[in-house]
């Protein structure tokens, strides 16, 4: 007897999503100290790949089949991991803060929105409604009023900026690649060739950093959850959700990121959680219901 339909367990998915996903800023307040950001990503790919082949190995999942199926999934790896996490660490690394790169990276649903919008002919199912827009308008206000008060306190320059930004570029265009050239095909094994092609791309850039890696017990904690929360659990769930559902409704659940983290960080640094952060992550929720509300 089935006590739960795979349709009940869909509509919980983005809301667990989520919250692994907003770890993502907590684990570089960790781990961040400890390592620099290219031999950190180099672990964290490694020991994802030793992980994904032991879930393989034990599951029997099914490789993609063709050269092409493995190139896509090679490109979309250098783009949502490699070139995004790539440079929200360093952009982290160089000072930027990360309130101001969850801003920054939290203009990707705005981003996807255009795209669609301009690629899509009159009558196309793939155009975005104007009750989407109003959605990602709310939701990138509510967004600007959870980080909005980090910026313009000197901490974005040149070179941290230019990183974020390629961050973003980098997960606006692998999510609109996956959607478009990326055939479905098992997460496990899909994630797997993703990170072989993050390791390969992120491996010579760790050569060339000279600062070591300290085995501290916050740095090994972060790199643990990175690779079992962060990679074998919210990439495989970001995977799965962009196969089964519109680029910009998916893409949309972003902007609850940035306030979710703000909140995480309230219960576990004790940072100010003031006004601006409940009305933010009010407005974002909002925003995000009525894009949801459009896809359906």
């Amino acid at each position: 007897m089935r006590l739960v339909s795979p349709g009940a367990v869909w509509r919980v998915v983005p809301a667990v999503f989520v919250l692994i996903w907003s770890t993502g800023f907590i684990v570089a307040r960790y781990g961040m100290p400890h390592a620099p950001p290219m031999g950190f990503l180099s672990w964290r790919y490694a020991l994802s790949i030793a992980c994904f082949g032991v879930w393989i190995g034990l599951s029997g999942a099914r490789w993609p089949q063709g050269r092409a199926a493995w190139g896509h999934l090679a490109v979309t790896g250098l783009l949502m991991q490699a070139g995004y996490l790539g440079g929200v660490w360093a952009a982290v690394r160089l000072g930027l803060g990360a309130g101001a790169v969850a801003l920054i990276v939290g203009l990707q649903p705005v981003l996807t929105a255009l795209w669609l919008a301009a690629r899509a002919a009159p009558g196309d199912g793939g155009r975005v409604a104007p009750l989407q827009w109003a959605g990602l308008a709310l939701g990138l206000a509510g967004l600007a009023l959870v980080v909005g008060r980090k910026l313009g306190q000197g901490e974005v320059n040149g070179p941290n900026l230019l990183l974020a930004l390629l961050a973003l570029a980098s997960i606006t265009v692998g999510t609109l690649y996956q959607k478009r050239f990326v055939a479905p095909c098992d997460a496990r094994t899909a994630g797997c060739v993703q990170m072989l092609a993050a390791l390969a791309a992120t491996l010579p850039l760790a050569a060339l950093e000279t600062a070591p890696i300290d085995w501290h017990a916050e740095m090994v904690g972060a790199l643990a959850w990175s690779v079992l929360g962060l990679t074998l659990g919210a990439s495989s769930l970001l995977y799965l959700m962009i196969q089964r559902g519109a680029a910009a409704a998916v893409t949309s659940w972003l902007y609850l990121v940035p306030p979710t983290t703000a909140l995480m960080a309230a219960v576990l640094f004790g940072e100010p959680l003031g006004l601006d952060v409940l009305l933010g992550t009010a407005l974002t929720a909002a925003g995000v219901a009525l894009v949801q509300r459009a896809a359906r």
